[in-house]
């Protein structure tokens, strides 16, 4: 994939972030090191340290500090994405073994939690309370997002709300902390603060509801993980849950059954029932909201390369294929 403009515009703020990350990944015990490497420079989009450095810069903002907040921000994304596979089970992420895979789900964990703890050192340096405030609360809300995402597996009779609250929590609420945090650090006004606030959560939203369609959409070698995952943990995404709500009592029961037995046996057939179900164009037409809604936000933004940048970050959102 050539490097889209809104990666290009930050290129060498980002050499600084990854100079940060590598700084303080350094730990006494050497595991450490090597799963926090490992995972760290399995790459992945780096979406949410991006939105620090474009917000940040899109306000006028372009401080040291900055690069620091955008370093925590991966270090927290990072911890997270270690215990989400250990609790999810999962084998393989951005094409290859999982932590948990490799070294087992013990070290796994304990590497999280370094990597949070580290990030909370990290913020102490920085300094800023309001950023503190921002990110100590966002780290909450992601864990409740989880667990409540962990009390509806197997649950066939989830709602299209619940859902949506689980997404909020789990996965908008750091895109959300990315752009608010470099909006508090660059003490912006109110309006623009609340804007940038509004466009994380809106564009993390559309992220991962691409991100569930993609599921059943979209092939194992360009997502870089098991198509038909959350099926086969028996997670009701919303395809799942607008086809038992839209679809045919034959194409409901299908993906009742699957939800609450887990396992993908019959992938190609639940494939078939929310594609005819109208489910995926209704979360693709949901996804397509969210982004619109989050570049209307920018409105209040002066007009600049980088809030150009993160229009165009809200239009690959839903135009991704992987």
């Amino acid at each position: 994939m050539q490097p889209q403009a809104f990666y290009r515009v930050v290129a060498d703020d980002f050499t600084v972030v990854d100079g940060i990350i590598r700084r303080q990944l350094t730990s006494r015990v050497p595991l450490v090191e090597k799963i926090g490497d490992y995972i760290i420079s399995a790459g992945g989009k780096r979406l949410r340290p991006l939105l620090v450095l474009l917000s940040g810069k899109a306000l006028g903002y372009s401080n040291d500090d900055l690069r620091l907040l955008a370093a925590i921000i991966e270090f927290l994304h990072t911890s997270t994405l270690l215990h989400d596979d250990v609790v999810d089970a999962s084998g393989l992420r951005r094409g290859r073994a999982t932590a948990n895979a490799q070294w087992g789900n013990a070290p796994s964990v304990l590497v999280g939690d370094f990597l949070y703890a580290r990030s909370f050192e990290m913020m102490v340096e920085l300094g800023s309370m309001p950023v503190m405030q921002i990110i100590s609360q966002a780290t909450r809300v992601i864990a409740e997002g989880e667990v409540l995402q962990l009390t509806k597996v197997r649950d066939a009779s989830t709602t299209e709300e619940t859902y949506m609250e689980v997404i909020r929590g789990k996965t908008a609420m750091l895109f959300e902390a990315s752009t608010h945090g470099a909006a508090a650090l660059a003490q912006a006004p109110a309006e623009q603060a609340e804007a940038l606030r509004q466009f994380g959560d809106a564009l993390g939203i559309a992220f991962q509801l691409v991100d569930d369609l993609l599921d059943y959409r979209g092939d194992a070698a360009s997502l870089g993980k098991n198509v038909g995952d959350d099926l086969a943990e028996g997670k009701p995404t919303l395809p799942l849950i607008v086809t038992m709500r839209e679809g045919t009592p034959e194409q409901a029961a299908l993906v009742r059954k699957a939800i609450q037995q887990g396992g993908s046996q019959d992938l190609e057939g639940i494939r078939a029932a929310v594609e005819a179900a109208g489910a995926l164009d209704y979360t693709a037409r949901l996804a397509r909201e969210y982004s619109a809604r989050a570049i209307d936000y920018l409105k209040v933004l002066p007009d600049s390369e980088y809030r150009a940048a993160m229009i165009e970050l809200a239009e690959f959102a839903v135009a991704r294929t992987h």
